[in-house]
């Protein structure tokens, strides 16, 4: 039992170390031409670093998005014969619902004069016998609550004796959310042909490869490589391939952040927000690292298993 393990540990041992002599030597041989060797690991990253691009803006998006959901107002507007003590009386009644933030009071008196300093207006509003404008109630509801929690909400408000109507102005946002969606689907169709594009240009590097190392291949099946062992080397330039542009659509993905980073704060400041642009981060990263190298094997694969077994000496 014990020699049997030992033996099992010895060819574990064995295979390993020819994974790792793979896995360096193909790294030796990209080194050998290397500015070629570079020009394909920077199409393979511009190719992942157009899709990770597109969706971290998408999750930016949202971010800001979200951020204006849930500052989501209602105007409520009151009876035009209400005096004020009536609309102390409504502001107190719209507190005392469920799912309500908060509560502003504007009064008639200064709706009107926001409009007339607004809207430019003044002269032809100083004609006016009577104030037409309503009490107007500005209602927050809480963050938590779901657009659906939100409707519920304004549905009860309506029903308020003093409330005369109700205006939620959220079509924008769900219209919104219906062009990210749409944006959304478009960057994974993108996402799959570059993708697709990734897999295409690894497979014809390492189909040149094998063309350029024919000899070689013969001559190591005739002193009797196994088709594993020929294969390992190109399976691994897949994965190097991938893995350096992985790395290079980082560095792209996180210098456009990093060149966008300020005068998107700045519009942010202008809006009373502290957004601030999100970066990949050590998760993102690591997925786009991932992603690269599982496409540049997938590629070899297909290449190897398509081309290789085609070289046979005779």
């Amino acid at each position: 039992m014990a020699a049997r393990l030992g033996r099992r540990r010895r060819q574990l041992d064995a295979w390993l170390e020819q994974h790792a002599r793979a896995l360096i030597g193909a790294l030796g041989r990209l080194r050998e031409q290397r500015a070629a060797n570079l020009m394909t690991a920077a199409v393979i990253g511009i190719a992942l670093a157009l899709p990770a691009a597109f969706l971290l803006l998408l999750d930016n998006l949202e971010l800001v998005t979200g951020d204006w959901e849930g500052r989501t107002r209602a105007s409520l507007f009151l009876e035009r014969n209400l005096d004020a003590e009536g609309q102390t009386d409504a502001a107190q009644q719209v507190r005392a619902v469920d799912g309500v933030a908060r509560v502003e009071l504007i009064p008639p008196e200064e709706a009107l004069a926001e409009f007339r300093t607004h809207s430019g207006m003044g002269d032809a509003l100083a004609l006016l016998e009577e104030n037409p404008l309503p009490p107007v109630l500005v209602v927050e509801p809480a963050a938590e609550l779901d657009p659906a929690a939100v409707e519920a909400v304004m549905e009860e408000l309506a029903a308020l004796a003093p409330v005369v109507d109700v205006r939620l102005d959220r079509e924008w946002l769900r219209r919104l959310h219906a062009l990210m969606r749409l944006a959304e689907r478009g960057v994974w169709v993108i996402t799959s042909l570059l993708g697709l594009t990734v897999i295409l240009v690894v497979g014809n590097t390492i189909r040149l490869d094998i063309e350029n190392r024919r000899e070689e291949i013969v001559i190591t099946k005739l002193i009797g490589g196994t088709d594993a062992f020929v294969r390992r080397p190109f399976l691994y330039a897949g994965l190097w391939y991938g893995l350096g542009g992985g790395l290079l659509a980082c560095i792209l993905v996180e210098g456009g952040r990093w060149l966008l980073a300020g005068p998107a704060g700045e519009l942010a400041s202008l809006y009373g927000t502290g957004f601030r642009l999100r970066g990949l981060g050590l998760d993102g990263a690591l997925t786009l690292l991932a992603c690269g190298a599982a496409l540049g094997l997938l590629g070899s694969w297909l290449a190897v298993g398509r081309h290789l077994s085609a070289i046979e000496p005779r």
